[in-house]
């Protein structure tokens, strides 16, 4: 049994009202820290204040800076969640023989697919490039997922099962 390794790693968008919010929450806790040494009878309030809002920008920054990292190993497709480049998720694992399709999003090989229901599920970069680098993947007829592969990481995977995977 040949056992392949590849891992990538994609950098998914920032929402606008995610960076509004943060920057938001950053301001006002400067705001509520400053208020402190401004205005000695405001004291508790400004303490209470900075720390609630900084609390709150880090738990805003946590979740709106996302990196999604795809592991193949073995036909197994690990997809994990790297939140602040400080915490990670394990979100899913995949296996290559229940995988239905795989390919790219606009491909001509998911016509047959586009009128299934089924829950949608984004683990890719979040938006649509030139030329649109997304995938497609359709898993035991009740998921669709997105993702934003390498290369590399589609090559290993057509290797192992090239009648599900394409890469057009």
């Amino acid at each position: 049994m040949s056992d392949a390794y590849v891992e990538c790693l994609v950098k998914a968008k920032t929402s606008l009202l995610g960076r509004f919010f943060k920057y938001l929450l950053i301001t006002l806790t400067v705001i509520f820290v400053l208020a402190v040494f401004v205005l000695p009878p405001l004291m508790i309030f400004g303490m209470i204040g900075a720390i609630l809002t900084g609390v709150g920008a880090y738990f805003v920054n946590l979740f709106t800076d996302l990196e999604y990292e795809y592991l193949y190993l073995d036909k197994e497709l690990v997809v994990d969640k790297v939140m602040a480049k400080s915490k990670r998720k394990r979100i899913a694992t995949y296996h290559l023989d229940r995988i239905e399709i795989l390919a790219p999003i606009k491909s001509y090989r998911l016509d047959n697919y586009k009128n299934r229901t089924a829950k949608i599920k984004d683990y890719s970069i979040g938006e649509e490039l030139k030329p649109d680098k997304r995938f497609a993947m359709f898993y035991e007829g009740g998921e669709k997922i997105i993702l934003s592969p390498s290369e590399e990481l589609i090559k290993i995977m057509k290797n192992v099962a090239p009648r599900k995977i394409f890469s057009d």
